[in-house]
Parts: C-alpha cells; structure tokens; sequence
C-alpha cells in the first residue's frame, strides 16, 4: 500500500511538472523543452528561482524546483519500499521469486492474496474466485460467452439496493 500510493503521488508529480513547462514563460520552455523525464526532473531540482515571485519565470522555476524535489523523494521512498518487500518475499517464499514472470511486487500480491492460509487455495479455480477473476457463463441464446466474477465481494456491494422508504 505505501509503495503504490508513493508511485501514484509520483505519477501525479511528473503530470504536474509537465503541465507547468507547458505553460511556461517561453525562455524557460526553451530551456526545459526536449529534455527526457530525469533530465528535466534533475534541470528543475537543481533550479535556483530568486526571491522575486512576482516575476512568472521565478514563480514558474520555484514551484517546478518543489515538484522536481517532490518526485526525488517519491522516487527515493519507492526503492525503499522495493529493498523491503524484496527481502520479505525472499523471507517468505524464497522459490516464488524464481518462477518465470514473478517479480518482487507479483510475488508480494500472491503472499497477500493467499495470507496466512494457503491451504484455502485448493485449486487454479479456488485462487480465479479469490482474486475474481473466474468465469461465469453470461450465455444467451446461441451466444456462448463468460464474464468475470466479481470475487469475495458481495452481491449487495456490487449493487446497491435501493428501498422505498415506508
């Protein structure tokens, strides 16, 4: 949970900065305009705005150099999280890591998913209900077809019902 929020606070980051240098005065648009995402986080990080925030290239430079520090931290907060949950899943399920197409975060899910009783996880059947992602026939007529279950979530959080009041 601390590492998706981290990577989606850092996606919005990267959103705002990109926005801010489009609508940047047109010198510091010039300066900033081609550069990739570290090289312009690292342009902007490194900015030093002045004390004149009436001025829009200052205020542009200072709110830009606070985002570029922003997404740093973010990034930084990020590989933490990855080091962690790299040697819990080493800790837990040392052999899960080495099965093809598992990763740390794939892995750390899996562990979630399954908690501290695998044993309920029968089946590939048993695992697609956990997760909801099983089929369930949608047929009609002549048309065969499926659609996902909505897994562990209830018919009444699916939809709400509405009563009439008496």
């Amino acid at each position: 949970m601390v590492r998706r929020s981290a990577v989606k606070a850092r996606t919005q980051t990267v959103n705002q900065i990109k926005a801010l240098v489009v609508t940047a005065p047109e010198q510091l648009r010039e300066h900033l305009r081609g550069l990739g995402l570290s090289a312009l986080v690292h342009a902007c990080a490194r900015f030093r705005p002045g004390s004149t925030l009436a001025d829009p290239a200052v205020a542009t430079k200072a709110a830009l150099r606070s985002l570029a520090r922003r997404y740093e931290m973010l990034t930084a907060e990020i590989t933490d999280a990855d080091k962690a949950l790299r040697e819990l899943v080493a800790a837990a399920a040392p052999t899960l890591l080495e099965l093809s197409g598992v990763g740390v975060e794939v892995a750390g899910q899996l562990l979630v998913t399954a908690g501290d009783n695998p044993g309920r996880l029968r089946s590939e059947g048993a695992f697609a209900q956990l997760c909801g992602v099983a089929p369930l026939p949608a047929s009609s007529g002549i048309t065969d077809r499926h659609r996902l279950n909505g897994g562990v979530r209830s018919r009444r959080q699916q939809r709400p019902i509405h009563r009439r009041p008496k």
